[in-house]
């Protein structure tokens, strides 16, 4: 039998007598999908990660088993059960080919053989803490209360994703155990909204309350910090009955004279439950214990900006059971936060979504320029201002004290030259009038004649901005295409077709970095990477951070400062400010705010046209390894170089191998298993400069040390050999290779003869009338690519 057979001959006959799928309450969930694989490009995947069956009892999930084929040995299957039961946090494992069951309890480290499945009334007694459930049975009956109100249909969706299933039992759990403070950290696009509409949807179910009597639903407030944030909260738990959602307004209030209390699930941002009248806050018009369950998002940002405002209203809600969501994980920047909720009871990292391929990965390009530097010279003008003639002005200082135009065009330029200018951006400026002239040299250079291309969306823009907000992130729509901002757009932009973010501007901190990065991450059709332009050689230093999605910094004990200390070299700034999130001034970008200095406001230089002329640029791309940590072109190319030898054992062979479109199709796809994928080797070609070169000679030069040949003089090459064949097949074969000089191989695989001779002859039928039978066509499509890769480079 092979694999399917023995399931469904042997396994689930066997999980059928046990009572499994028979008794109430059980469930067998057959290929329960625990990651979807990790994109690697041309819109493929990594393989997933899925059980072949996952045993539920009263709403829990109690064991994982990895089936293998009859003929297999019984225990073939132990590491894969092991690893789905360490994700989906599941005590029991079983490894069987169906005649022999192996189990593994992976909290007690017991394994061995097992003559047949325990009924699902003996793995609750084993996976559940017997005598725990005796002492504080009021525990768990809540615990297990939660477990058996079934999921509901969230945004069309009806199950969430494992790691989401993990974090809401692990939440429901803590609340069971009678935990009033608790914390989810979990990468943004990974669905922390989804997470808590589930937990809450639970709660309510369950008529948990304070009190604990199961005689009322619970009050719930959602609580945010940006209007956009707790609008999208309020459109994600449509589920739940109209009345029960109540959105918290200013205006409301004003207008009905008192604060909302009919309801269910409130929904509110920190700003509105502050601005009372009188200097007295709204929220101090509900009692202490009126609220039984409060969320917080993006719980890090009230924390780190506004202490007081966070705390002020946490505290006079303290009775109700509090739970934090967050992106970023702990840092000296946010310490506050963890030690006011703890640490959290789970954790979902950006490193884990995108190599189980629930966020899209990325791709950084480092640009720099002989403008990141400017000291003034006298054929240079200033229109506005005081320039210190002997300062040497650093790229930390353009546009926040100094600007100087003709540098920011060239910026511009570079990054319009270098992005597709049909996907979606998002461009992070130093200020809002930074901003401003960004977006004005976008549309000026862009090849776009739409005068809504691009926008700007910053505190200033109001209502406006908002409005552009929203049509950028409406998938149906395709303008605006790139929004620039300051700081408004780091975090509640849910916009799935983000495909590029650029940072024309420094970022300090690690926890603005995550929340930035965030824009990108999350899936979308047809999107198989984003890409970062950081015009600040900031994004390199955090992604190389060995912090990345770890523990916590310990800051060094404070030490005397010299007397003349040196700039930080990460931030730039006297005295470091890497270590805590300043608060920047959205008009003049310094930290603080320097507007009402006279000394330090903008000055404004008008390049000469020779320095104009002599502005140059470097772009350097980093590479990723297979399992997501970054690595440099170099280590790229050494890796690529060991590996070659070990697929193939000479150029010779290569040769052989790449001038099949079959053997060449299955080399590519051994070097994407290896981790090189063909987004990778394209941008190889660049690092080697060898982007007029076929990927045949990039992959000789770089494992055999063979000179590059340009893909046109291959063709002209080959071209010796058209003797061979008739008349009208020579000029289908010319057109070919014209295609294959403009376009690259791709235009030489199986796949494309079609659209090839549609392209040729407009219709396949007049093809075969021209060139005879499709299997002759194909016979010489495939022979002459052996005379293209025949010769050598000379």
């Amino acid at each position: 039998m092979n694999e399917a057979q023995t399931r469904l001959e042997l396994i689930t006959p066997a999980l059928k007598d046990a009572g499994w799928g028979e008794v109430e309450d059980s469930r067998i969930q057959v290929e329960y999908s625990i990651t979807k694989g990790r994109l690697i490009g041309h819109g493929q995947r990594q393989d997933p990660l899925i059980a072949d069956y996952v045993l539920v009892y009263k709403g829990r999930r109690l064991a994982v088993i990895e089936a293998k084929k009859q003929d297999k040995y019984y225990t073939d299957g132990v590491g894969q059960a092991k690893r789905y039961a360490e994700r989906l946090n599941i005590q029991h494992a079983y490894s069987t080919n169906g005649e022999r069951i192996y189990a593994i309890d992976m909290e007690e480290g017991n394994e061995g053989e097992i003559e047949k499945f325990p009924t699902p009334k003996e793995l609750w007694e084993m996976a559940m803490p017997v005598k725990e459930i005796k002492e504080k049975p009021e525990i768990w009956n809540w615990k297990q209360r939660f477990q058996e109100i079934p999921y509901e249909l969230y945004m069309g969706k009806y199950l969430p994703y494992s790691f989401q299933e993990n974090a809401i039992t692990k939440v429901l759990d803590s609340i069971g155990e009678g935990r009033d403070r608790l914390l989810l950290t979990m990468a943004t696009g990974t669905g922390k909204t989804a997470t808590a509409f589930h937990i809450c949807w639970k709660l309510f179910q369950a008529k948990w309350n304070l009190r604990r009597d199961g005689r009322r639903r619970p009050r719930i407030l959602f609580l945010a910090d940006r209007n956009i944030l707790a609008d999208q909260a309020f459109n994600a738990f449509s589920a739940f009955d109209e009345e029960a959602l109540v959105r918290i307004r200013p205006e409301d209030i004003r207008k009905r004279g008192r604060v909302p209390k009919n309801g269910s699930v409130f929904f509110t941002i920190f700003q509105t439950f502050m601005s009372g009248p009188d200097n007295s806050p709204y929220f101090g018009e509900y009692s202490e214990d009126f609220f039984d369950f409060i969320i917080i998002d993006e719980c890090h940002r009230g924390g780190a900006n506004d202490e007081s405002t966070w705390r002020g209203i946490m505290e006079h809600f303290s009775p109700a059971v509090q739970l934090g969501l967050t992106a970023t994980p702990k840092r000296d920047v946010n310490v506050d936060t963890y030690e006011y909720f703890g640490e959290p009871v789970y954790t979902y990292s950006l490193k884990q979504g995108i190599n189980d391929g629930f966020l899209t990965p990325f791709k950084v390009k480092e640009i720099s320029t002989t403008g990141d530097t400017y000291q003034y010279t006298d054929d240079d003008e200033v229109i506005e201002g005081v320039v210190d003639e002997e300062k040497e002005y650093t790229l930390l200082e353009q546009n926040r004290i100094i600007e100087i135009k003709k540098i920011e065009q060239y910026r511009v330029k570079l990054l319009m030259d270098m992005m597709n200018q049909d996907q979606k951006t998002l461009v992070f400026c130093n200020t809002q009038p930074h901003a401003a002239a960004i977006r004005d040299l976008i549309n000026q250079i862009a090849e776009s004649n739409n005068p809504n291309y691009c926008h700007r969306v910053t505190a200033d823009d109001g209502a406006l901005g908002e409005q552009h907000l929203r049509d950028f992130q409406d998938n149906e729509k395709t303008i605006p295409t790139v929004l620039t901002t300051s700081r408004k757009l780091s975090t509640g932009v849910d916009a799935p077709e983000v495909r590029n973010i650029v940072l024309m501007r420094p970022v300090n901190t690690m926890v603005e970095f995550k929340q930035i990065i965030g824009r990108g991450t999350r899936l979308y059709e047809n999107k198989d990477h984003f890409t970062i332009y950081d015009f600040y050689q900031t994004a390199h230093k955090k992604f190389n951070d060995p912090e990345w999605d770890g523990a916590l910094v310990v800051p060094e004990p404070d030490t005397p400062r010299p007397d003349d200390p040196e700039p930080c070299e990460d931030c730039g700034q006297i005295p470091c400010i890497c270590a805590k999130e300043p608060e920047y001034c959205d008009e003049c970008g310094n930290a603080p705010c320097t507007c009402d200095t006279p000394s330090r406001r903008m000055t404004r230089i008008k390049l000469s046209d020779n320095k104009v002329r002599e502005l140059d640029s470097m772009v350097k791309t980093s590479f990723w390894s297979p399992d997501g940590k970054p690595i440099s072109s170099e280590e790229f190319i050494r890796n690529l170089f060991g590996d070659i030898p070990s697929l193939i054992d000479s150029e010779e062979e290569l040769r052989e191998i790449w001038s099949k479109p079959s053997t060449r199709k299955q080399l590519l796809e051994e070097l994407r298993e290896k981790g090189y994928s063909r987004q990778q080797l394209e941008d190889l070609k660049k690092i080697v400069h060898g982007e007029d070169s076929d990927l045949f000679d990039v992959l000789s030069y770089v494992a055999y040390h063979v000179d590059l040949v340009p893909r046109s003089e291959r063709a002209n090459r080959a071209k010796l050999y058209l003797d061979d064949y008739d008349p009208k097949k020579q000029e289908f074969i010319n057109f070919v290779l014209d295609q294959y000089v403009k376009d690259g191989v791709d235009e030489l695989d199986d796949s494309k003869l079609p659209e090839l001779l549609e392209l040729k002859y407009r219709a396949i039928a007049n093809a075969k009338s021209e060139l005879g039978d499709i299997q002759s066509i194909r016979s010489t499509f495939i022979d002459f690519q052996e005379h293209l890769y025949r010769q050598q480079a000379s």
